[in-house]
């Protein structure tokens, strides 16, 4: 994987970035999601190098990026905090603007970075989320189910790091099964990477710190800033058929409650599109950056 990329760390707002860095041209950040690592997208990423210079991080407390010990308000694993993180990095490479592209947890760091830093991005995706402002505020018996992960990773006092610490790479595997599309196997390369990642106890305790910020800070700045702020760059939805997103009849309307310049559209997968997806996911990016 990444055969033509480098591999770099920096030091960015007090933690150790790491990334793959491939091609020339304007610059492009792309942000995973949970479980997963930058990995996710080796089949992408190549394509959009062809056109753009590819950064694709491991965000603070996932693959081998630095994972700081959670805080009682859970501002360490805050989406303002984790954007920041991106801002430095991409401006220890020598970008000051830059497109932006983020997957289910990627996305929200994506979305914040855009509204906390709007002159830094160019243009934003977010792949197969919406808003945690608008996953909190619909929730119902339907999503709580379907989103259990929301509610079980938030709980507090290490209740979930020691479940899941039983059995990682079970939990791994089961949860990467469920959010696919029938049918589909990730790349061996791939799975081995994030089972190798997310055996590590600080990697499981950062996960569960990212979703105890969803579920605390982030969720407050999205309700102090939803009405008030807006992203004022275009905005590219994207989300599988069978993914996470399709849960709302109109996902492009949930982002146009962020952002006035909105478009969108389902692909022919499950929830990661990046994987299931590639050659429609890069097409539809390559076409709108």
């Amino acid at each position: 994987m990444f055969a033509e990329f480098r591999q770099g760390k920096v030091n960015a707002n007090g933690v150790e970035i790491n990334f793959r860095r491939g091609g020339d041209g304007t610059p492009l950040l792309l942000l995973h999601g949970y479980p997963q690592t930058h990995a996710m997208w080796h089949a992408v990423a190549p394509e959009l190098a062809r056109k753009f210079t590819v950064v694709a991080a491991d965000l603070r407390g996932y693959g081998d990026s630095g994972k700081p010990p959670g805080d009682a308000g859970h501002h360490a694993y805050s989406k303002r905090t984790m954007a920041r993180d991106m801002v430095d990095l991409m401006a220890s490479l020598g970008w000051s603007r830059f497109g932006v592209v983020g997957h289910d947890r990627g996305g929200r760091v994506a979305y914040r970075l855009a509204l906390d830093h709007p002159e830094r991005v160019e243009k934003l995706a977010v792949l197969d989320i919406v808003s945690t402002h608008t996953m909190w505020m619909n929730m119902n018996k339907a999503s709580a189910q379907a989103g259990y992960h929301w509610l079980f990773l938030s709980q507090p006092d290490g209740l979930p790091e020691r479940m899941i610490g039983h059995d990682p790479e079970w939990y791994l595997r089961e949860t990467l099964r469920r959010w696919t599309a029938p049918g589909f196997s990730f790349a061996p390369e791939a799975m081995a990477e994030y089972v190798r990642c997310f055996r590590d106890k600080a990697a499981i305790h950062a996960a569960c710190e990212d979703y105890r910020a969803g579920a605390g800070i982030d969720f407050d700045l999205d309700s102090a800033d939803f009405g008030k702020r807006r992203i004022a760059c275009p905005v590219l939805a994207l989300w599988g058929e069978t993914g996470i997103a399709r849960r709302y009849s109109d996902v492009v309307a949930t982002w146009r409650d962020w952002a006035d310049d909105v478009r969108g559209q389902a692909l022919p997968c499950g929830h990661f599109v990046a994987e299931e997806a590639p050659r429609e996911t890069a097409a539809a990016l390559e076409a709108f950056l």
